[in-house]
């Protein structure tokens, strides 16, 4: 693993004093520890935004605090960002013990095909982005490799039972948990949709062929009603004579 060394000097602005460091290009960081005592500290946030791209939160990193010539080793806890500006506010570094396992959250990556998916138009889709292991921290991996080229079926799934990893490192997330799997495609339910949509319109359409035979059938019946009322009005010459 690589060894990423990062140069920290002690902090004695704290609180909302720390924004006057953010606009000289220091970001303040805390390191602690179990049986370590505290320590408020500031890095170069230019040194330490690399740092951060290549440790990331699973890798070690040597922090030579001050003049000090035995640097500290620690992980990435936590990481604080503008919501916003995603610019970097706050850092929490884990000091560890050499010789005491840790629990991390390890990512995931993906390797491989799924031959469902070309052979059957399924859908890859990953459940899981990491999982937790329990290591020193020499054993500590960077990333987990999950391979789906075994998934030949739809709906065959890839379970953290599956997943390999080195000596010395232990998975301690339910091994039964889905990691990735082949999804059906989801054309059946378009479909589905589609189909009661297509008889809406029709029904509209036959309602508005209802609605003109109505239209047209309405003059009709009211000559009709009129007719039998002008027949029995006779004219003065069709009278009978006075017997």
């Amino acid at each position: 693993m690589e060894n990423i060394e990062l140069s920290a000097h002690k902090r004695d602005l704290l609180g909302k004093k720390v924004r006057f460091l953010r606009r000289k290009g220091i970001t303040p960081v805390s390191l602690y520890g179990h049986g370590v005592e505290s320590s408020a500290l500031q890095i170069e946030t230019s040194a330490l935004r690399k740092a951060l791209a290549k440790a990331g939160k699973t890798s070690l990193v040597s922090l030579k605090v001050g003049n000090s010539k035995r640097p500290q080793i620690a992980i990435v806890r936590e990481i604080q960002r503008d919501p916003v500006k995603g610019e970097l506010l706050h850092v929490d570094f884990y000091q560890v013990r050499m010789d005491q396992k840790l629990k991390i959250a390890v990512p995931l990556v993906l390797i491989g095909k799924a031959p469902a998916v070309k052979e059957f138009g399924g859908i890859l889709v990953q459940e899981m982005s990491s999982v937790e292991v329990e290591c020193l921290p020499t054993n500590m991996c960077h990333s987990i490799e999950a391979d789906v080229s075994n998934l030949v079926n739809l709906d065959q799934a890839l379970h953290v039972s599956d997943l390999h990893v080195g000596d010395g490192v232990a998975i301690i997330t339910d091994p039964g948990k889905v990691v990735a799997k082949v999804a059906r495609a989801r054309i059946e339910a378009v479909e589905e949709v589609a189909a009661p949509a297509a008889e809406v319109e029709a029904e509209v359409a036959e309602e508005e062929k209802a609605e003109e035979a109505k239209a047209e059938e309405k003059p009709a019946a009211e000559s009709a009603k009129k007719a039998p009322a002008s027949e029995k009005k006779q004219p003065a010459s069709e009278k009978k004579p006075a017997a």
